[in-house]
């Protein structure tokens, strides 16, 4: 199984994860991680500190040669804004540091809740770890998912589908919908409705708002069998629901059809099974149920909605209450972003990859890349003599 614990914060010296459980074997390189920590950091409506970092992934251990020891990885990020915050953020003992010290909690953030569970007067001891800026490192994590799924001719993709009221076109083709995404300031395929998309973003800046939306995640070509019926924290569908849920800010997750399945009548919503002598004995024509069913792959690609409220921080706050003088005031004012719907599309490839990929080495997992293809290969043999 893999596992993996991160640390640092949003000001801090750094971003690290530990990420223990990967074969050795595994060809990784820093550029791979690099492009989708940049896919993160792009989309129109991001905030100025996306002009102050550069995030590049540092592998500290576990990977020699551009392949991955069996050790635990080391993965580092170092945040360039550091050199502003040291003082402040700094970490051998003194006196309280009077800069920057928020006491005015934001609605809809953890300031107010985290202040209170954890006994922080300053609420920046909250925010500096609850903070986006933590996703950046659960994205190199999810990039090492990515390369081992794509060992067995598996992808990981996302698109914007909705920001704010601007909601696009269904894609037949999630690959083809991913290439066009890639274009669009926004990550959505269609053209029309990105361009509204950014319409959207621009009214609520003038406004001093934000704006949330809905993306999707699709992993194509997924085997037969992943996760499990038996026990409920074994289904894959709750785990990948999770994951999708552990991303900040997000609020909702739909797979398949999804809500929609519970307006209709069973006979529109379950997909009919098909002979099919080429691939694995049994086909579908429809993908309803999103890939998953009894918590189980059924071999279709796995389809997840994820819906994103809008950024707390407002440039025009909304009422909150100071906690040292529980006086009404308007909510502090971070440096932050209008919308990040398309970076946390490429957020949430990154976690489902990683819970995708943990799936696969609790199926065909080895201590190496080439035992863990020898497993799925004779699996596969199987599956197609059903």
């Amino acid at each position: 199984m893999l596992r993996y614990l991160n640390a640092g914060e949003s000001h801090g010296q750094c971003l690290m994860a530990v990420l223990e459980g990967v074969p050795a074997g595994l060809p990784i390189t820093a550029e791979e991680v690099n492009n989708d920590l940049a896919r993160r950091q792009g989309g129109y409506g991001r905030g100025g500190r996306m002009r102050i970092e550069k995030d590049q992934i540092e592998f500290t251990c576990g990977v020699r040669k551009g392949k991955t020891l069996g050790n635990p990885l080391g993965l580092l990020i170092r945040n360039k804004d550091w050199e502003n915050w040291k003082d402040i953020m700094a970490v051998e003992p003194g006196p309280p540091s009077t800069e920057r010290v928020v006491t005015r909690p934001r609605p809809g953030h953890a300031d107010l809740v985290g202040a209170i569970k954890y006994g922080h007067r300053d609420i920046r001891n909250v925010l500096e770890k609850a903070s986006a800026r933590e996703t950046a490192i659960r994205v190199a994590v999810g990039a090492i998912g990515k390369a081992l799924l794509g060992q067995f001719g598996m992808q990981v993709v996302s698109y914007t589908m909705e920001i704010g009221s601007v909601v696009a076109p269904t894609s037949l083709d999630p690959l083809e919908a991913y290439a066009k995404a890639e274009e669009s300031q926004v990550r959505c395929w269609d053209q029309g409705a990105g361009e509204k998309m950014i319409e959207e973003i621009r009214s609520a800046k003038h406004k001093g708002d934000s704006l949330g939306g809905v993306f999707e995640v699709v992993v194509t070509n997924p085997p037969i069998g992943l996760g499990s019926y038996t026990q409920w924290d074994r289904r894959l569908s709750a785990r990948l629901a999770m994951a999708a849920m552990s991303i900040q800010a997000m609020k909702g997750v739909e797979i398949g059809m999804g809500f929609e399945s519970a307006r209709r009548f069973g006979s529109e919503v379950h997909d009919d099974i098909y002979p099919d002598e080429s691939h694995t004995g049994f086909m579908r024509k429809t993908n309803n149920a999103g890939g998953l069913e009894g918590g189980i792959t059924n071999g279709q690609p796995i389809v997840i909605r994820v819906a994103m409220k809008p950024i707390a921080t407002l440039y025009r706050p909304k009422n909150s209450v100071d906690i040292q003088t529980k006086e009404p005031f308007e909510a502090t004012v971070e440096r932050s972003d209008i919308c990040t719907v398309p970076a946390a599309g490429v957020v949430g490839e990154a976690v489902i990859a990683y819970e995708m990929a943990n799936a696969m080495m609790e199926k065909f997992g080895g201590d190496c890349l080439d035992e863990m293809k020898r497993n799925f290969d004779a699996y596969q043999a199987y599956v197609k003599s059903f």
